[in-house]
């Protein structure tokens, strides 16, 4: 076996598994194998906080469907990592997090930067490989790499430092890449079974069919069916926007069309989709979910088989191999759904032909709280623009081939309803974790995977403050994206629960700030304010063409109303009770 440093043996793995770009910040406890990094092709992209780097690992991902890497200095680096690695374990993403954690002979002595790095992430990995021995480095981090992508999700690679140094005789291990099937031979001829004698099911393309590349496989399959197919929550892109058996999001401001025709479904194929509890919520006075329908689950992680909704099948598969052989099984039935198909297709045009004149005419909210709202801004110096016409302008103006990220918050969870792609792997949002700063970074680490592809991010601007120094990352290393910020001045979505459970006692809600677009040109970005409508859509294409053709980063930031959207769930709060007297006017 070859004779090397464990730092040597540790960026050799890293090659072999095709890693060319780690995000991070450097610090001394890694500088020994951070030293050869570009020998063996591997670019650090230095970030301004590590938070940002673990969401651009993410980000880098999800749009390439390979690993994103992030390393950082032990002790309180790593301790930022938490955040943006509890996202990347929400959105299944292959993220490896490399923690070089205090030297072997100090632990336990309270030294400096010293903290126990394995209990932080115990929860949001899938696997954590501690380097025991300096010998073992090539093992345990190409076991990582290995789990990452087999168990897709987050691992933790934890390095003592001191562990980095010395020589030891050890041979590189390949990847294992561990090929998937499509289910057992069973569950697969029950579902086809069940979808044969259907006469009304629905397709919901979920964020396995985007990770197993099985967009086509999911179309070639309603298209036989005549199903229509919606997509799983914050997976939008799982399905071509254009094509006319797609009917939209469901659960939080997704779409009424497909909430709709759902809810007529006496049998659901969920494909590639878990049905997490935030997904299937009711929504615009919708309680859509089908609970006499017949449901089939399609999972290749077994544990998530029935765990959220009751199902009548179970297949433990693959999005793609499944959505092939439950084809195959269906063109040897006869199908009862094929005799009425021309019309469901009637009916599948008709729900979203009325779905997009209501958002066409849908121009503002229209709760008392957000009323008032927009007539106190009416009177107020400036000019304001209601979200919902400025995403639907946002929408207009989108390029082709176009990646987008959003933050958590009200604006952000509105434009599910406007966000559509023809692609896989173009939109990432933070998932069921939710985290706020979440958007800017993680464009970031898309647009590094893909410099090809146009990359937006949408914020509020709460959630803007939490990732916007990142913007000089973008202009020092040379990742152009647009960063759209809406400028509401307030934390829009806690601010709709103090309206609806709290009498409108604002505590906190409001945010006074400076111009983002003058923030934005400070740190070396081209800063646009926007405050009429019909610029909306002319500063978005000018600011991807300057992104495309000059290689510049472009903050907008729109001028909104304090106007709000529906609450994320109305079930998670209750209205108040107060049993002290000085507390009596609190109810």
């Amino acid at each position: 076996m070859p004779r090397m440093t464990p730092s040597e043996a540790m960026v050799e793995t890293l090659a072999a598994n095709g890693v060319t770009d780690i995000f991070g910040i450097m610090g001394s406890a890694f500088m020994d194998a951070m030293d050869i990094f570009a020998p063996a092709g591997i670019r650090l992209i230095p970030t301004v906080h590590e938070q940002g780097a673990g969401h651009m690992a993410d980000g880098y991902a999800r749009v390439s469907g390979r690993h994103g890497v992030c390393i950082a200095q032990n002790g309180p680096g790593i301790t930022n990592f938490v955040t943006a690695i509890a996202a990347a374990y929400w959105a299944h993403s292959p993220v490896v997090c490399i923690t070089p954690e205090t030297g072997s002979m100090t632990q336990g002595l309270g030294g400096f930067q010293e903290a126990q790095q394995l209990p932080f992430f115990e929860t949001i990995t899938k696997y954590q490989g501690h380097v025991a021995n300096p010998a073992r480095m090539a093992e345990f981090t190409a076991r990582c790499f290995d789990r990452a992508m087999l168990e897709n999700g987050p691992t933790q690679l934890n390095i003592p430092r001191d562990f980095f140094y010395g020589d030891i005789n050890v041979e590189i291990p390949q990847p294992i890449r561990i090929e998937r099937g499509a289910g057992g031979e069973q569950s697969l001829q029950q579902a086809a079974t069940l979808l044969a004698e259907a006469r009304n099911p629905v397709i919901i393309s979920g964020g396995g069919v985007v990770m197993a590349d099985a967009v086509e496989e999911c179309k070639a399959l309603a298209e036989f069916l005549g199903a229509p197919v919606v997509n799983s929550y914050l997976h939008n892109d799982s399905f071509p926007a254009s094509h006319p058996l797609w009917c939209g999001p469901l659960g939080y401001q997704g779409s009424k069309a497909g909430m709709k025709l759902i809810s007529r479904a006496d049998v659901v194929l969920a494909l590639g989709t878990r049905l997490g509890p935030f997904g299937t919520l009711p929504q615009h006075g919708l309680d859509y979910w089908p609970k006499q329908a017949k449901i089939i689950q399609v999972d290749c992680d077994a544990k998530m088989l029935g765990l959220v909704k009751k199902i009548s099948v179970g297949v433990c598969g693959d999005a793609k191999a499944a959505a092939v052989s439950i084809l195959e099984r269906l063109q040897n039935l006869n199908v009862a759904c094929l005799e009425n198909k021309g019309a469901r297709a009637s009916e599948i045009a008709a729900e979203k032909a009325a779905w997009e004149a209501e958002l066409d005419q849908w121009i503002h909210e229209k709760d008392d709280y957000s009323l008032d709202m927009i007539a106190e801004q009416a009177e107020e110096q400036g000019s304001y623009l209601h979200p919902r016409q400025v995403l639907r302008e946002l929408e207009k103006a989108m390029p082709e081939d176009v990646m987008v990220s959003t933050d958590i918050g009200n604006i952000n969870s509105v434009a599910n309803s406007y966000l559509r792609f023809e692609k896989p792997r173009s939109f990432f949002a933070a998932m069921s974790f939710g985290n706020c700063g979440y958007a800017l970074p993680t464009i970031i680490g898309a647009k590094t995977a893909a410099p090809h592809r146009p990359a937006i991010s949408y914020a509020g601007d709460g959630a803007w403050g939490m990732s916007m120094m990142e913007i000089m990352t973008c202009v020092r290393e040379h990742i152009p994206v647009t960063s759209i910020v809406f400028h509401n001045r307030q934390w829009g979505a806690e601010k709709k629960n103090q309206v609806d459970f709290y009498n409108r006692r604002f505590v906190a809600g409001d945010l006074e700030n400076p111009s983002f677009a003058d923030i934005a040109r400070a740190m070396g970005a081209e800063g646009v304010t926007v405050d009429k409508l019909e610029d909306v859509g002319p500063a978005l294409k000018a600011a991807i063409a300057r992104q495309m053709e000059e290689g510049k980063t472009t903050v907008i930031e729109i001028m909104c109303t304090r106007e709000l959207g529906d609450p994320f769930r109305r079930d998670a709060l209750s209205k108040p009770v107060r049993h002290l007297d000085k507390y009596k006017d609190y109810c």
